[in-house]
């Protein structure tokens, strides 16, 4: 309850003079929540956010993605291959018109 009262308090503080929001003032209001709460609460959250790590990471491992390196590759070539699709399909044109007119 001690937190939840701090973090009101420091929203309300931060909503005033939105102007004057300073970096250091919000690490030290941060800092001062995450000291406020006790020992055994924050062992607990890490530990339930390894494990929610580890599920996804599982669960994404299944799934048949790319990475995001191969994504970018991928796309560059597709970019290539309508640039030439363009490129022949205007040759097929001007050849066609060409044979036409003979």
């Amino acid at each position: 309850m001690m937190v939840y009262t701090l973090a009101l308090v420091t929203i309300s503080f931060l909503l005033k003079d939105k102007h004057m929001l300073n970096p250091k003032k919000l690490e030290e209001i941060a800092k001062q929540i995450s000291d406020s709460v006790p020992q055994g609460m924050k062992d607990m959250a890490e530990g339930a956010e390894t494990r929610v790590k580890q599920i996804l990471q599982n669960q994404i491992s299944r799934l048949d993605f790319v990475s995001r390196e191969e994504f970018d590759v991928q796309t560059q070539v597709l970019i290539r291959t309508r640039e030439k699709l363009a490129a022949l399909e205007a040759r097929i044109s001007a050849l066609e018109a060409s044979s036409t007119e003979d």
